[in-house]
């Protein structure tokens, strides 16, 4: 081990003594008759080669000692380390067994858990569908990324998101059966995006202002319906939007908002006239004009009633602006009309009798007449609808009941129409029919006992 530091000294002292002979060969050639001094330097010499290789040696044992102290302190580092090789090797096995323990123990536990992450997952799709369209999320928007996002997780989900999907559920179920009052977005028809507040039947329907919302799932935003229901319908929503506290009656849509739009979509009376088209103006028209000349004549005759019926107070003082009492008028001082025989004068209150009936019984044959031309004018309007059906199966080659909605909707709203007006002026008919009859019957009455007392009175004589 020592041995290139022992050849490197002995190199040193043969270059120390090459030196010294050629000083000494220098210092004879330059004195070479001096042997005294020649005797003294080679003395000399001598020494201090004795004392460079005492140097040496003592310097060399010194480096000696220092590498026997450092291959000591290596020996110990090097039991040390093989001491800590052993410990570290023998913890390793140790730490490679409990990884294998840990590891069998991770699997079997996440077998587990992957079951309940594969529920996790279907139930989050099933209630991610009912969240994108439930009127709940308007006031929860950021409920529904979450619950997406977990359905569609590779990854076990976390302790937070469980607890919080959970509490999603919850409020669901809670907000089902609550009614809410909130503040938030709501897009007009026109398609501005407007600031309201919304009244929220569970996940049922919502309104604002009166007016019933849809809800857009695409912009989780809720929408004012274009077209809104009738009445009915929009004045309990008023009355529950200004109730505070307490119980009111409104209206729910179990289908969350299907049937609400459906009540939407069907049509007011205005449109469904339209729908009969030029049948159906035919119809109205001679209707309205029925129902017009109807309540003329009502007015009148009940007016012609009511004078009548005063009339019979006073008798014996006939007045000219009733029928019974220009009947009564007829003979009421004429002495030459009570010389007359009784065939002359039967006629002649026949005659005044007749005079007042035209009045009495006027519009009642165009009544009738629009009792029987309604139905027949309906069923116009069937027979226009029925072909108009046929002839859009026809150019379409199919039976979609879309297309032959038309047709058959003109078709029953002719009957409807021919219907609507006859039964009415039937009744209309009837009724003044009854009154027309009672008033002419007064005047028979009263002229027939008119005639039996100027005949009396003319035999008396």
């Amino acid at each position: 081990m020592f041995k290139p530091a022992f050849m490197k000294t002995t190199v040193a002292s043969a270059a120390v003594l090459a030196a010294l002979l050629t000083h000494a060969s220098i210092t004879l050639a330059a004195a070479p008759g001096n042997l005294a001094e020649l005797l003294e330097q080679t003395s000399t010499a001598r020494q201090r080669e004795a004392k460079a290789n005492e140097d040496r040696e003592q310097k060399f044992l010194t480096e000696r000692n220092k590498q026997a102290a450092l291959l000591a302190d290596a020996r110990a580092v090097l039991s040390e380390q093989q001491k800590r090789s052993a410990f570290l090797s023998s913890s390793f096995d140790a730490n490679e067994k409990k990884l294998t323990d840990l590891q069998s123990q991770l699997d079997s536990r996440a077998g587990n858990l992957g079951e309940m992450f594969g529920v996790v997952r279907q139930v989050a799709n099933d209630f991610s569908s009912v969240v994108h369209n439930s009127i709940i999320s308007a006031q929860f928007p950021d409920r529904g990324e979450f619950v997406t996002k977990l359905a569609g997780s590779k990854s076990l989900p976390s302790m937070q998101d469980l607890e919080r999907f959970w509490f999603e559920l919850q409020r669901e179920m809670t907000e089902t059966g609550n009614i809410a009052k909130f503040r938030t977005k709501v897009v007009t028809p026109k398609g501005e995006a407007v600031e309201a507040m919304v009244v929220r039947v569970g996940p049922f329907n919502a309104t604002a202002d009166g007016n019933y919302l849809s809800y857009l799932p695409s912009q989780q935003q809720l929408a004012t319906m274009a077209r809104q229901p009738g009445a009915k319908f929009r004045g309990p929503a008023e009355l529950l939007e200004a109730t505070k506290q307490g119980f009111v009656q409104s209206f729910v849509d179990p289908t969350r908002g299907v049937l609400l739009a459906i009540y939407a979509q069907r049509p007011n009376v205005v449109e469904r006239i339209e729908k009969g088209e030029l049948v159906g103006a035919i119809i109205i028209t001679v209707g309205l004009v029925g129902a017009t000349l109807a309540l003329y004549q009502l007015f009148y005759l009940a007016t012609v009633r009511g004078r009548v019926r005063n009339q019979l107070r006073f008798p014996n003082d006939p007045g000219l602006d009733n029928p019974l009492g220009r009947v009564l008028a007829t003979f009421k001082g004429d002495k030459e009309k009570l010389e007359q025989n009784a065939e002359v004068v039967e006629l002649r209150i026949s005659e005044a009798v007749l005079k007042e009936v035209p009045k009495l019984e006027r519009f009642q044959p165009f009544l009738r007449l629009a009792v029987a031309a309604g139905p027949l004018l309906g069923l116009i309007g069937t027979v226009v609808g029925m072909i108009i059906t046929f002839q859009s199966i026809t150019e379409s080659g199919s039976s979609d009941p879309k297309l032959m909605a038309a047709g058959i909707s003109q078709a029953m709203i002719a009957t409807v129409l021919g219907l609507g007006i006859a039964i009415p002026l039937l009744f209309a008919n009837a009724w003044l029919s009854s009154i027309s009859r009672s008033i002419v019957q007064v005047l028979d009455e009263q002229s027939t006992g008119l005639l039996a007392e100027r005949l009396e009175a003319k035999g008396h004589a």
